[in-house]
């Protein structure tokens, strides 16, 4: 039995469409990867056999599953531990951890929004958050990205009985950060809401406590926070940070909370493990991610950033990035190839992140292989640099 026509047709015009502009995405496994410039385990905690511990005691407890909604029977004592150590964290009064960082963005997006509320975001913001607004059928303003005058502006015209405004912490693709203590100015003075996705701030800024805290604004009943768990806190899952009556009211009407099976107790308990190292050792591991950030920075020419990523606009095609990154991926080198629609302003870019932890003398050799690869593609020269070896040493 084969796919009904129509939609043979729709999928082969679509992938052609694809691949004749370089989009086509893979997901072959990363192996053998001697430097790994792509991951988001900023604090390279997934390593960390603190974390793998708790995860096996939890196993061992717990079992492999939630087994069921969190409103159901699927919630542990783990769960409410890392809800309580990620509020305390983060400067918040309560937290509420969902299946993925998606599913948190979905659900809190949609338990708190009508059709007649007015939501402003800045354009760069989640895939997820979008896809929020578009999926709860709320009126959807974009402005420029980091222009809050313009989202100031958007706010004062609009004449909801409700508003939100969106923003990221540090965003994924440019890594550069928010103003959030204006964004919460500005939230306050239109009686909105402040969502902000700490997603890849939590764990990096402000000591590991996140960009809220950073900015004074964690704990305020005017911000919503929203995090994924399976970045610097090296695990599985999603949390939404908030006060205790809007946890409350999430529990009851977020449905992607209420109708998705819970976060593993494996997922929760590293989770649990990674936010405590945070606590007590967030200065240290912090100081070494920027520290490799501007190695980076300093080895690519690259302006640096606020955090962890660090974005190249790739100087030629789409095709050509993703060739880019396969030749460094061939040589052991991990990089993010974002192309559209992955990329709001459409300019495909290779991302490096930087991770504390990570071995010098491995990062030098594998940025002078970077700018190898850049150097042939600039030439239109294919020919691919020399590999690491096994010790992270340039080959012969």
């Amino acid at each position: 039995m084969s796919y009904p026509a129509p939609f043979v047709k729709l999928i082969g015009r679509r992938m052609q469409a694809w691949e004749a502009r370089g989009l086509t995405r893979e997901t072959t496994p990363a192996t053998g990867l001697l430097c790994d410039l792509a991951s988001n385990d900023y604090l390279g905690l997934t390593a960390d056999p603190r974390v793998g511990e708790a995860a096996i005691t939890a196993v061992e407890r717990w079992g492999t599953s939630a087994r069921a909604s969190r409103v159901v029977g699927g919630t542990t004592a783990i769960h409410t531990e890392l809800e309580g150590r990620l509020a305390e964290l983060s400067g918040c009064a309560a937290g509420l951890v969902f299946s993925s960082g998606y599913t948190a963005n979905l659900g809190v997006l949609a338990a708190l929004t009508k059709p007649s509320t007015q939501v402003v975001m800045d354009a760069h913001v989640h895939a997820s958050l979008h896809d929020a607004a578009a999926l709860a059928g709320v009126r959807t303003a974009l402005f420029p990205h980091q222009d809050l005058t313009a989202a100031d502006r958007m706010l004062a015209e609009s004449s909801a009985p409700h508003k939100i405004l969106v923003v990221e912490g540090v965003y994924s693709v440019l890594g550069d950060a928010a103003d959030l203590a204006t964004a919460h100015e500005i939230a306050l003075r239109h009686e909105a809401l402040l969502i902000v996705d700490e997603s890849h701030s939590i764990g990096v800024l402000g000591q590991g406590a996140g960009a809220a805290r950073a900015s004074g604004i964690a704990g305020s009943p005017a911000v919503i926070v929203t995090a994924s768990l399976g970045k610097a806190l090296a695990s599985q899952g999603g949390v939404v940070l908030c006060t205790g009556p809007v946890r409350e009211y999430l529990v009851n009407f977020a449905r992607t909370f209420m109708f998705d099976t819970g976060v593993a107790p494996a997922s929760a308990a590293a989770a649990h493990a990674a936010a405590g190292i945070v606590q007590d050792e967030g200065q240290r591991l912090t100081a070494e991610l920027r520290e490799n950030a501007a190695t980076i920075c300093a080895a690519l020419h690259l302006e640096p950033a606020a955090a962890a990523v660090q974005s190249l606009v790739f100087p030629g095609t789409s095709e050509q990035a993703a060739h880019a990154a396969h030749t460094l991926r061939a040589w052991g080198i991990g990089v993010g190839c974002f192309r559209p629609p992955s990329v709001p302003d459409g300019r495909a870019r290779l991302r490096f992140t930087a991770t504390a932890g990570v071995d010098r003398a491995t990062l030098a050799s594998a940025l002078e292989t970077v700018r190898d690869v850049l150097a042939s593609v600039s030439s239109d020269d294919r020919a691919p640099a020399q590999p690491l070896s096994t010790t992270g040493e340039r080959t012969a």
